[in-house]
């Protein structure tokens, strides 16, 4: 007996060659979602974990910053303090400074020559006395220049002749003068410097 198909077989075939189509396509789409997903979520846990780390090092710079600021002001203040240490330790040793300049005074003054006054104004000491000659303050002028380190650059300001009564009738001519000279350095730079010299050099 023969059988005949009259069931439309290749519109059949076409059908299910579209489902298995279809179908394929349905998997690689769910399976490109997944893949896409994956890289997705991936990528953002690489964000996540870089916006972390520069979150942390946003906040390890602020306290770098912060410490800095920090370190800054306490350098302030210590140059503050190195300053106001300075001046305490002049001052301590400028208390010494007339001594020095009385002393430097006798030693270089002439005979026949007195101080009346010594004043100093800033860097500067003005020297005032009677001298029995001009020779004789020249002679000061000349000590003064050449033998102390305590005043430099000495210089004449006035000298007038002047009558000194010795006695009821007797009167000696005399000059009064006036110098001024600069300090040549502080009281405290002897000390200083003869420590730099005693430091042996390498």
């Amino acid at each position: 007996m023969i059988l005949i198909n009259l069931l439309p077989h290749r519109e059949l075939a076409r059908k299910r060659a579209r489902q298995v189509f279809n179908a394929s396509l349905v998997a690689s789409a769910v399976l490109g979602c997944a893949i896409s997903g994956a890289v997705f979520l991936w990528y953002q846990g690489q964000i996540a974990d870089q916006q972390d780390r520069n979150q942390f090092l946003i906040s390890k710079t602020k306290e770098l910053e912060e410490e800095i600021k920090e370190i800054s002001t306490l350098q302030s203040e210590i140059a503050a303090l190195k300053a106001r240490q300075q001046a305490v330790e002049d001052l301590q040793a400028d208390r010494n400074l007339p001594v020095h300049l009385l002393n430097e005074a006798v030693q270089q003054m002439p005979d026949g020559m007195y101080l009346k006054s010594i004043k100093q104004e800033g860097k500067s000491v003005l020297l005032g006395g009677v001298a029995q000659s001009n020779e004789r303050v020249s002679e000061l002028l000349r000590n003064l220049s050449r033998n102390t380190e305590w005043v430099t650059r000495p210089e004449l300001i006035e000298i007038v002749a002047a009558n000194l009564a010795l006695g009821p009738r007797e009167q000696r001519r005399v000059y009064n003068f006036t110098v001024r000279a600069q300090l040549g350095r502080r009281a405290s730079e002897p000390e200083a410097a003869a420590s730099a010299a005693s430091v042996p050099q390498g």
